[in-house]
């Protein structure tokens, strides 16, 4: 990969469509476009002004071949995505034309584009930050519209004016830090070590706040799985098709009818949440439905949210069965809510249910999977178990792993540095713990990110883009 080359790539996905784009970047993008691009207007053919589209045809240099009409821009540096000479040819949608003007360019200069290519030029380019660079993917790969907002606040530069922040006060403690290693015997203001230990103490309060939000993130980014958990026919399945307001599961009579895990995709309140409907739990000796159950209670673990079905029209005829146990009870009770179905049906169940579970009084939702009733409801607690009480929309989060593992790298320095100063340790010491966590927070933004790291990063990204 010569950065120096000029490149070209298809920007549209492939297959059919109304307009195929292909994009050329690079020091000959203009005499490249020039050299297969004709506009109709004859008097403009010599004078592209630059962010103005032309209509005209791509013809085949060699032999005077029109290879398709088409609409061209030229986009002069440094007012491009990749603050290079950049040119644009809007062909027809087809495979044949788009691939063949492709052809053209190559012909004429340029060289395929690897993937992720048009936007490492703009972060090596300095018009991003690697932050931003990672939320073009995130944008293209975003599955529902709080994932998309999130990206687009991280592109805005969101992230990156935090950690320009935590990084300069972060330059700022080493600096002084260093101070008496450079001056050792100057007349010097030296910040004592309980100053320099406060200031670090506020940075690290800065990167465990951004951490902190990781988890709000990941939901965002991934969003999250929800188990449809209860005793066999009490009506799993068919939450999981009003849910998702399809047919997904067979339902019927025959208690155990659902022998795995069914799984739908549902978005909730802009968060994409993976459903799943598991076999009923109950003892059983077919090994095909024991076989069920283990995968039941192994989406459980797993599980985000748990939803834990009871048929309303029947008394429990056992003891409801035993889905939590050990030290992980509490963990799952916190993120469990009861479901009590079927309630179109004279209602049986008992109160005392709630004595027999660990359970508690109120943190159950009524509904009907067969008529809908109370759904509604049931999205509303499922939405506020998501965001928090109280709270409509995610706050502005950590969506990338690679950005937390680098924060918890300058964490643990931090922390070192801290232990330090508690044990006045000399200041040479101190500085080597504070330049690693300047390179951690840099990593973030690509100041210090080493080559191996943006090669991965720009190799998942399509080509074109």
């Amino acid at each position: 990969m010569n950065e120096k080359d000029t490149i070209a790539a298809i920007s549209t996905p492939p297959g059919f469509g109304g307009i195929g784009i292909i994009r050329i970047s690079g020091a000959n993008a203009v005499g490249i476009l020039k050299s297969i691009f004709v506009p109709f207007a004859k008097e403009v053919a010599d004078n592209f002004q630059s962010h103005r589209l032309y209509y005209g045809k791509v013809v085949n240099p060699e032999i005077g071949e029109q290879v398709d009409e088409a609409l061209a821009v030229i986009m002069r540096a440094p007012r491009t995505y990749t603050r290079e000479d950049v040119a644009e040819i809007n062909c027809h949608g087809g495979p044949a034309a788009v691939k063949k003007t492709l052809e053209l360019a190559v012909r004429a200069g340029a060289r395929l584009a690897e993937p992720g290519e048009f936007t490492r030029r703009a972060f090596l380019n300095g018009r991003i930050d690697l932050t931003q660079a990672e939320a073009v993917m995130d944008i293209i790969s975003a599955q529902t519209e709080l994932g998309r907002q999130a990206a687009v606040r991280q592109l805005s530069g969101g992230l990156r004016d935090k950690i320009d922040d935590i990084r300069a006060a972060l330059a700022e403690l080493l600096a002084l830090t260093e101070l008496s290693i450079d001056f050792p015997e100057e007349e010097v203001d030296y910040v004592p070590a309980e100053g320099l230990r406060e200031r670090g103490i506020r940075i690290r309060e800065s990167i465990k706040k951004l951490l902190s939000t990781f988890e709000e993130g990941r939901i965002l980014r991934e969003g999250l799985r929800l188990a449809i958990v209860g005793a066999p026919n009490v009506g799993k399945s068919s939450l999981l098709n009003a849910l998702s307001g399809s047919e997904r599961a067979i339902v019927t009579e025959i208690p155990g009818t659902t022998r795995d895990t069914v799984e739908e995709t549902i978005n909730i309140g802009g968060v994409p949440v993976r459903v799943i409907d598991t076999a009923g739990i109950r003892k059983s000796d077919c090994p095909v439905e024991k076989e069920g159950i283990r995968r039941s209670k192994a989406a459980m673990e797993e599980a985000d949210i748990i939803l834990h079905v009871l048929d309303g029209s029947r008394e429990i005829q056992e003891k409801d069965p035993s889905f939590f146990s050990g030290e992980k009870k509490e963990a799952k009770k916190s993120r469990t809510l009861i479901v009590i179905n079927k309630i179109d049906l004279p209602q049986k169940l008992s109160p005392e249910v709630f004595g027999v579970t660990f359970f508690q009084k109120g943190n159950e939702v009524r509904v009907s999977a067969k008529t809908g009733e109370g759904l509604d409801v049931l999205t509303s607690r499922i939405r506020e178990m998501i965001f928090g009480p109280g709270r409509e929309h995610m706050p502005e989060a950590l969506i990338n792993l690679r950005h937390k593992t680098a924060l918890e790298e300058a964490d643990a320095a931090l922390a070192r540095f801290l232990d330090g100063c508690g044990r006045n340790l000399s200041s040479e010491f101190l500085a080597i713990e504070l330049r690693e966590a300047l390179e951690a927070v840099g990593e973030v933004v690509g100041r210090t990110t080493p080559e191996d790291v943006l090669n991965l990063i720009f190799s998942r990204f399509c080509i074109g883009k």
